[in-house]
């Protein structure tokens, strides 16, 4: 071999040492590598807890139009549950204003 061709070997030998030593320090880099899975592992929990969103969304409003179809909620005598709520006001008013009176 020749003085040149020696000279070329020992220069790809650097760098292939030194892609070497960067591959090894990568991998020594524990700090790092956590922090890459970690970061993994929150962008799969973000894109889960979309698609769970989604479906729960979905499925809440199915029943919701399931429950004001069905014929056993619908309400019978609005007139009536309003009356019984304005009730139920008047008392609690007296009720307030006599405790305050005394």
């Amino acid at each position: 071999m020749t003085t040149p061709e020696i000279q070329q070997e020992i220069e790809q030998t650097r760098e292939r040492l030194g892609q070497t030593v960067e591959e090894l320090a990568a991998k020594a880099d524990v700090k790092a590598r956590a922090r890459a899975k970690a970061n993994e592992m929150k962008a799969k929990a973000q894109v889960k807890a979309a698609d769970v969103k989604t479906k729960a969304q979905a499925k809440a409003t199915e029943v919701s139009g399931q429950v004001r179809q069905n014929p056993a909620v619908q309400r019978r005598w609005p007139l009536a549950a309003a009356a019984a709520a304005a009730g139920a006001v008047i008392i609690g008013s007296v009720l307030v204003w006599r405790r305050r009176k005394t």
